[in-house]
């Protein structure tokens, strides 16, 4: 089929779907049962079943649809193909996704990075661990298939979601609320008691109530009842008339810090509630938005809901529904800044590792028939890499050498079983913490190898590691890892470490490459970053050695793509740093990791260079997202028509989403084969703009240029 297609040009869809509709032009190449309603949400489904419910569902509420698509088997058009249509469609607003699988991981992630002017909303099914086969290391076993799916849908800037009434909250809001970049929230209600349930969701759902600044309260006590709750809910009392409300939500909107605001109304004999959603109006449709409704009711509340939606305001029926729906914008607004980040495979001010010992290294393990790395080979690939690790030496199975060489080190000491075959050495008491003397070490070897022999008796065992005690009274535990997610390569988890790491099950991942900001984005995900910012006598501890390591791991994934397993685990840290205590790495013949294996191309570092242009030394390279304000300022200097050529765009003052398409390159689409390289002979104005200002000026130097790889 696929064969005979490809020819003309021309794209099968399926099989085994239900079609598509297009209901703006009238299209139904389907076999749905019902026809869908013109309108700006586009919905592309795996499950054709739930293409039809969703045609039922949406057609009793008077929903209505840009595209519907069933993609059946997705043979030929996939999730990538149909991302790449929509963004670009006029008539889409927001995209929905019901997906169960991903085949081409790179094109799907480069598609919905390109569709970042249009909110794509997720819901993902197969949420279930059950099935996934057992791993040689930490890593592996927690980095399970959904997880990984959490981390690329968040990388590429979308929102999950886990119900399909959620899909549908989250496109109202998404569409009519995004403009507002507030984090935290303001109740407005006349009624106590919805209040609190808004309140007691927000702390639930991880939104912040805002407090109200001096002036304001002072502005709503000369204004509200004495009786009114002087806080935030701000509770107005069940006899407001319309201008109550009015006055309340003029006072919020002049206080800068309140950030949005929740306004729920419950239907009172006092005044009709379409008269007050008539007065709120003016004041709630400004833009950018400030405001979400909640009327509260059925019948008696219908028409001031149709004046609030009629308005573009965001409406909501339930005080939670409105909560949770402002907790799914600020994850994907904090999604959206993951986005804009270009990281390189290696970070330029990074220390500069020694690659061709580590490539050597793995060569000699594999060569010797092994994949995983013995405790030393893995601390030296670390250490290789910038990472710190403690002190540790080999020995052979002698508790007399062993003894021997814990003195020279100096006590106290740890004492580690060496063997091929036993990855987790605490699991068959292989391991010993705290020894202060020869003779301690002497019995505990004497022990431990006893132990093991009668646990496992086929491992075989190589001999000893003895390992300096590092002992911090107010270091936590984490654990660092790496491995290679059968859809999407290789990723990286972080987060709390120890022997219990699979019961506490606090961990986070994330796609490389990695950045700082998307290496701090990482661990604030996870419960123990509360721990590392410090509490009662414990001061913090230096997160930035964290963001260290994670770019050193990131970097190495990058470099050595035969990695496929990596645990650093405990690696503590503290305020005085952090350092790995144990490490285990897993290597494969088959190079499943490596730069090229990311889902997200690392940013083309290996194309900046510097050349000479009319006598000044110039730094040329491709463009990145912070050079946006750059960017900008260049197009003021320009001539309208200048500008047209250049971008396609009528305007000098170009908006931010439009210069976003500029500035936000998806590498993974703009990579040349053979990469061109500019000569001097250039003389374009853009040659001119990469090397200085456009107007004379001692702000920026003249060798940070940035040119885009177009």
């Amino acid at each position: 089929m696929l064969d005979a297609a490809r020819p003309h040009v021309l794209r099968i869809l399926g099989p085994n779907c239900i079609g598509m509709l297009v209901p703006h032009t009238g299209l139904n190449a389907s076999f749905a049962h019902v026809d869908a309603l013109p309108g700006e949400l586009a919905f592309v489904t795996q499950s054709g079943a739930l293409m039809t419910a969703m045609l039922d569902w949406a057609r009793s509420r008077r929903i209505g649809f840009s595209h519907l698509v069933s993609l059946g088997e997705h043979a030929d058009v996939d999730f990538g193909d149909m991302l790449d249509f929509l963004g670009s469609d006029p008539k889409t607003r927001a995209i929905l996704l019901y997906i169960e699988s991903i085949e081409a991981p790179r094109k799907f992630m480069s598609a919905a990075r390109a569709a970042r002017n249009k909110p794509v909303i997720v819901v993902k099914s197969g949420r279930s661990a059950q099935g996934q086969r057992a791993a040689a290391s930490h890593t592996g076993a927690l980095a399970g298939s959904d997880i990984v799916y959490d981390a690329a849908i968040a990388r590429a800037g979308m929102l999950r979601v886990d119900t399909m009434q959620q899909l549908f909250l989250a496109a109202e809001t998404l569409a009519r609320f995004r403009a507002n970049r507030g984090e935290k929230l303001v109740i407005l209600t006349n009624g106590g008691g919805a209040g609190v349930m808004a309140a007691d969701c927000a702390a639930h759902s991880g939104v912040e109530l805002a407090d109200l600044g001096a002036e304001t309260i002072a502005r709503l006590d000369a204004q509200m009842p004495a009786n009114w709750s002087r806080g935030n809910p701000v509770d107005i009392i069940g006899d407001a008339p319309a201008p109550r409300y009015v006055q309340a939500l003029e006072a919020i909107n002049a206080d800068p810090e309140a950030g949005a605001v929740l306004f729920i109304h419950a239907p009172t004999a006092i005044v009709p509630s379409a008269e007050i959603a008539r007065a709120l109006v003016p004041l709630a449709s400004q833009n950018p938005p400030r405001v979400l409704g909640c009327w509260l009711g059925g019948s008696s509340v219908e028409e001031a809901r149709s004046i609030f939606r009629e308005a573009g305001i965001a409406g909501f029926e339930t005080p939670e529904e409105a909560v949770r729906a402002f907790a799914m914008l600020v994850t994907y607004r904090r999604n959206q800044a993951q986005l804009i980040e270009a990281a390189p495979a290696r970070p330029v001010d990074a220390v500069e590792p020694d690659i061709k010992g580590v490539r050597a290294l793995v060569q000699r393990v594999l060569g010797s028939g092994r994949e995983m790395l013995d405790e030393l080979e893995a601390k030296t690939v670390l250490a290789a890499y910038g990472i710190p690790v403690v002190a540790t030496t080999r020995v052979r199975a002698d508790p007399a050498v062993a003894a021997e060489t814990a003195a020279a080190m100096g006590f106290p000491v740890a004492l580690k079983i060496l063997s091929p075959d036993i990855s987790h050495k605490s699991d068959v008491g292989g391991v010993v913490l705290g020894l202060e003397g020869p003779e301690q070490v002497r019995a505990a070897a004497a022990d431990m190898l006893a132990r093991v022999r009668a646990q496992r008796p086929a491992a075989r065992i190589e001999g000893f590691t003895v390992q300096a005690m590092v002992r911090r009274a107010s270091a936590q535990e984490l654990i660092v890892g790496a491995s290679i997610d059968s859809v999407f390569g290789p990723v990286i988890l972080f987060g709390q470490g120890g022997t219990a790491v699979e019961v506490l099950a606090d961990r986070a991942v994330a796609l490389p490459p990695l950045n700082e900001p998307l290496a701090r984005a990482l661990v604030a995900r996870t419960r123990v970053a509360g721990l590392l910012r410090g509490f009662r006598d414990t001061p913090p501890a230096d997160e930035a050695a964290v963001h260290r390591v994670l770019i050193a791991v990131s970097q190495l994934l990058a470099d050595i793509p035969q990695i496929a397993e990596l645990d650093i685990n405990p690696l503590i840290v503290d305020a005085k740093g952090a350092v790995a205590l144990d490490a285990r790495i897993r290597v494969s013949m088959a190079a499943p990791g490596g730069a090229l294996n990311f889902a997200i191309r690392p940013y083309p570092s290996q194309l900046v260079h510097t050349q000479d242009w009319r006598g000044r030394r110039l730094t040329v390279r491709p463009i990145r997202p912070e050079d946006e304000a750059q960017h900008l300022e260049f197009l003021q200097h320009l001539d309208p028509e200048d500008v047209r050529l250049r971008v396609f765009y009528s305007r000098r003052s170009i908006e931010r989403t439009e210069l976003a398409r500029l500035t936000q390159i998806d590498y993974a689409r703009r990579w040349p084969s053979s990469p061109p390289r500019p000569t001097p002979k250039a003389s374009s104005a853009r040659s001119a703009w990469c090397g200085r200002s456009p107007t004379p000026t001692t702000s920026r130097p003249s060798s940070a240029s940035s040119c885009a790889a177009r």
